[in-house]
């Protein structure tokens, strides 16, 4: 996307670095009025593959991810990076959640530098590889630590070649997310899912017409309702074990309440008066490698003091209740194999990694 379009909730705005910064602050333009929102899908298309076809191989230690845990798309790559067990070989960096009208910033670190680029602002990554870079600047990221520089921010690929590309590095034990019988219902379903699902909520909330509003309002709550169906004889998207279409729709699933149902005005019902898709959320919360990368406070500073036009007072909710998450599910009465063949639950995260317990209601210690 270019500065001037609307601008989803993973990126930011750019502004050249010499330009006078009259516009450093945190709001951002999101609605357009008497218009649709549309989601600008050109993502930088390179992929780091075993073969390194497009100028990356897969080495452990070269590359850095940088995914806040703010947003859901980022989200995703963290919980296959997880479950893969890829922390050793794929550092991580995280921006705070309230990035300005430039970029993403890494205000969490000390100094307000990422310890391994230096960088104060992700935007850098981006301008190191094109200095005249026009879209939104986006997490997640995928940066190239010796030329510090970014390699590719599409979300899309950035975890099937988690599954598919990186194996020689996965932990033993690792979940085939992506097994190859099922990649093509997958694919099918994963994109079903981006449209009408994990995007069909911000062009609900973005929406700059009554009429807009009203139709993704109507065809976001249609997917559910498959969803809601889907999920009442099985346990995961795809029968009795997880699958990479799980890791795509539980970032959604996992904001809904505290943040679309009031903010992006999905208000037909609140998540957990759905039996299905609720026990389903609160069981892969509680499952190793879900609700351990879900910091909720982020979550809400982000939607609610960044998006301005939306809610202007940047007053922030105090709810919901987090300790709904741990309450008990009935999921485990349908057939279950988890991890799938050979298959085990990863370790807790690392001590560095682990969400502040004030975010969560997990309050793990981590190795």
């Amino acid at each position: 996307m270019t500065a001037s379009s609307p601008t989803p909730a993973d990126s930011s705005p750019t502004t050249p670095e010499g330009q006078q910064d009259t516009q450093y602050d945190q709001k951002g333009s999101y609605v357009h009025k008497g218009e649709d929102y549309q989601r600008d899908m050109n993502y930088i298309a390179d992929r780091i593959t075993r073969d390194g076809r497009d100028g990356w191989p897969v080495e452990a230690g070269r590359y850095r991810l940088i995914a806040a845990r703010a947003c859901p798309w980022a989200n995703r790559t963290l919980i296959s990076r997880r479950l893969h067990g890829l922390e050793d070989v794929l550092s991580v960096g995280m921006p705070g959640p309230t990035h300005d009208k430039r970029s993403w910033t890494f205000d969490l670190d000390p100094d307000g530098k990422d310890p391994v680029l230096g960088y104060e602002r992700l935007q850098q990554a981006y301008f190191a590889r094109y200095p005249d870079y026009p879209r939104g600047i986006t997490v997640p990221a995928i940066v190239d630590v010796p030329s510090k520089a970014v390699v590719t921010n599409d979300f899309q690929t950035i975890t099937l070649d988690f599954a598919t590309e990186w194996t020689e590095f996965h932990r033993p034990g690792a979940p085939d997310l992506y097994p190859e019988e099922l990649r093509g219902q997958i694919d099918e379903l994963n994109r079903w899912m981006l449209h009408e699902v994990n995007n069909g909520v911000y062009k609900t909330g973005f929406a700059g017409t009554q009429a807009g509003y009203e139709k993704a309002y109507d065809a976001l709550w249609s997917a559910l309702d498959v969803l809601e169906e889907r999920l009442s004889t099985q346990r995961y998207l795809f029968g009795s074990r997880l699958t990479e279409s799980d890791v795509r729709l539980f970032p959604t699933l996992v904001r809904f309440d505290a943040v679309y149902y009031s903010h992006f005005k999905c208000n037909r019902q609140p998540l957990f008066t759905m039996p299905n898709l609720w026990n389903y959320t609160k069981d892969l919360f509680q499952t190793p490698g879900f609700g351990d990368t879900v910091d909720f406070e982020q979550i809400k500073q982000h939607y609610y003091v960044v998006q301005t036009d939306i809610n202007p007072t940047q007053v922030v909710p105090r709810g919901p209740d987090l300790e709904r998450f741990m309450e008990p599910h009935d999921r485990d009465r349908f057939d279950t194999d988890t991890w799938g063949p050979g298959g085990t639950a990863p370790e807790p995260p690392k001590a560095e990694e682990v969400v502040d317990p004030d975010h969560t209601p997990l309050h793990l210690t981590g190795r």
